[in-house]
């Protein structure tokens, strides 16, 4: 996977190398939490950025720019509090592209200003499809979270609709694996078909949500 994979504008590509002090500097760290930059980050690196001036989007109240970050890693892990920490230092909506040996993972922040929402995660080597068009850079910012979304919340209409459908499954199918490992682990016949009960109500309403967003 070259780096290139973006196919941005030449006024878009900054590629300028940022010290991971700068993020020290910005917020008060722990020292755990300095220790994880420096255990888990090999470099950090601004890739492009995406505004009026260099990609010719208009700007919105809720997305001024979007930044693309290159993160190096020591270890195949994404640290996810380290980017708690930069994308509160940065007030921008982040797309992230991990880097560790021969493999790449995407991430994106969903925030306003520097409130982090929640975060999206490819999986290792998963191929992506960016499309960095549409009227505004909210748009544009839009369709580079649903590239996230693989579930049936994709099909919704509305943005807010598709985030929150798509919390809503994710939610339930994290329940329904906890309630088949606790009746896998429960010794007492009564109990595993209480639990039961709940699994197949859980079930059920992950059925229906899925039903309802097709």
């Amino acid at each position: 996977m070259g780096s290139d994979i973006f196919k941005l504008p030449r006024e878009a590509f900054v590629n300028k190398f940022i010290a991971k002090t700068k993020f020290y500097e910005k917020a008060t760290l722990s020292s755990k939490l300095q220790k994880e930059f420096v255990d888990k980050i090999q470099k950090i690196t601004w890739k492009y950025k995406l505004a009026e001036s260099t990609v010719g989007f208009t700007k919105t109240a809720t997305v001024t720019e979007i930044q693309i970050f290159e993160i190096e890693l020591k270890e195949k892990v994404i640290p996810k509090k380290v980017l708690q920490v930069i994308d509160k230092t940065i007030p921008y909506q982040i797309l992230y592209r991990f880097v560790f040996n021969e493999s790449v993972a995407y991430g994106i922040t969903l925030k306003e200003n520097t409130s982090v929402e929640n975060y999206y995660f490819s999986n290792w080597n998963e191929d992506m499809l960016f499309d960095f068009t549409g009227i505004d850079l909210e748009k544009v910012y839009q369709k580079l979270v649903k590239a996230f979304i693989r579930n049936e919340a994709k099909t919704k209409s509305s943005f807010q609709e598709i985030i929150d459908g798509d919390k809503k499954i994710k939610l339930l199918e994290n329940e329904i694996v906890a309630l088949e490992n606790k009746i896998s682990k429960e010794k007492q016949f009564n109990r595993k078909v209480e639990i039961n009960k709940i699994l197949l109500a859980k079930k059920a309403e992950l059925k229906d949500i899925k039903g309802e967003v097709k």
